[in-house]
């Protein structure tokens, strides 16, 4: 193989493939980047057997051919080189890099030993612009479970209907869902593992168009023009999470979210090891209070808009910034449901975006 390829444009593929690469010791080419000459294109790819990422740049072909390199000398070699060209030739398993003020070498692999990155070769399930996906998916990243008992829960569920996605997370404590309006060719519904979130939200950090969804019975693609990511889907079945949504409410009321969200954080600086701060509605103001014996105590008042009875109950206040953090809106809905029931969060006019917390005992 022998190309030349711009630094920057190099550099920036680097950095799309070289995040999902594993260092696993029992398979060590998981640690190393694919660089292979493809349809005109220079293609490098990487994968940890849940996902894979492919990233296709415009290059200068004099000689095709494909090498596998180890990604953390590969990557921190080309983004320390400041030249605006690069000539990759490779000859006996070895990648000699030159540019005007830099020559080196890496010794690489066969590429026949890298694991194979499926391709999905169906239709595109539904096409969403990189923007909204990335900020649909950040807005129920924290509802994850962390851990994997549950791996069904520690992912988040997609479901694409005829003119809707769903976007759909949570740890039992709290839950997120995220609608937007779409245009879908068939109905899907799949849970996306925990890691391929953070990596699709990674890759529409860098492109300005639309993101095709593509879909068989056990992978998922996320492509745009020149990048792909393939991720094995969660096997399980989601919980009915539907069921557990209020239908009606007790009490609503409607507040300020800079104040809510400035109050909660500061109350949640006394609060206890269980991070529970109080939350008092009356008439006209909501309360925040926490004691914690070892710092000290704090109340806070807020103007509030009540509808129907006060109410008050304890909750995490980590969980109730989570949600505050990712409505835009100035006021802040809150739908009291019950003592034991989910309390209800979402923005004052945007009915796209719902957040319900699990009160604490007292």
């Amino acid at each position: 193989m022998k190309i030349i390829v711009n630094q920057k444009n190099l550099k920036k593929a680097v950095g799309l493939v070289e995040e999902v690469v594993s260092k696993n010791l029992s398979l060590p080419i998981l640690g190393n980047i694919l660089i292979k000459t493809e349809n005109g294109r220079l293609r490098l790819s990487a994968t940890n057997l849940e996902l894979g990422v492919n990233a296709l740049i415009g290059v200068k072909i004099e000689e095709v051919g494909e090498i596998t390199v180890p990604a953390r000398i590969f990557s921190d070699f080309i983004n320390a080189v400041q030249d605006e060209k690069i000539t990759l030739v490779t000859k006996n398993n070895i990648l000699t890099i030159n540019s005007e003020h830099y020559k080196t070498s890496i010794l690489g692999f066969d590429s026949k030993d890298f694991p194979i990155i499926p391709k999905i070769k169906s239709e595109t399930i539904v096409s969403i612009p990189a923007n909204v996906l990335k900020g649909s998916l950040i807005k129920v990243l924290d509802s994850m479970a962390v851990s994997e008992t549950r791996p069904e829960l520690a992912g988040i569920l997609i479901q694409i209907k005829e003119n809707q996605c769903v976007f759909v997370s949570t740890d039992v404590f709290r839950l997120s869902e995220v609608t937007i309006p779409v245009s879908a060719s068939s109905p899907v519904s799949i849970i996306v593992p925990r890691n391929t979130v953070a990596e699709i939200v990674r890759m529409c950090s860098d492109i300005e168009g639309d993101i095709q969804i593509k879909y068989t019975d056990n992978q998922v693609a996320f492509i745009a023009d020149d990048t792909e990511l393939i991720s094995r889907v969660v096997d399980g079945t989601y919980p009915p999470y539907k069921n557990i949504i209020p239908e009606k409410f007790i009490s609503r009321v409607l507040i300020k979210r800079t104040e809510f969200e400035n109050s909660t954080r500061l109350a949640g600086l006394f609060a206890s090891s269980i991070s529970d701060v109080k939350i008092t509605c009356s008439e006209d103001k909501l309360t925040i209070t926490a004691k914690n014996s070892e710092k000290g105590d704090i109340e806070t008042d807020i103007p509030a808009v009540l509808k129907n009875e006060p109410f008050d109950l304890l909750l995490n206040y980590r969980y109730l910034l989570d949600g505050l953090k990712n409505i835009s809106d100035n006021e802040v809905i809150m739908e009291f449901t019950g003592a034991g029931s989910p309390l209800v969060i979402r923005p004052g006019s945007d009915k796209s975006f719902i957040y319900l917390i699990m009160p604490l005992r007292n």
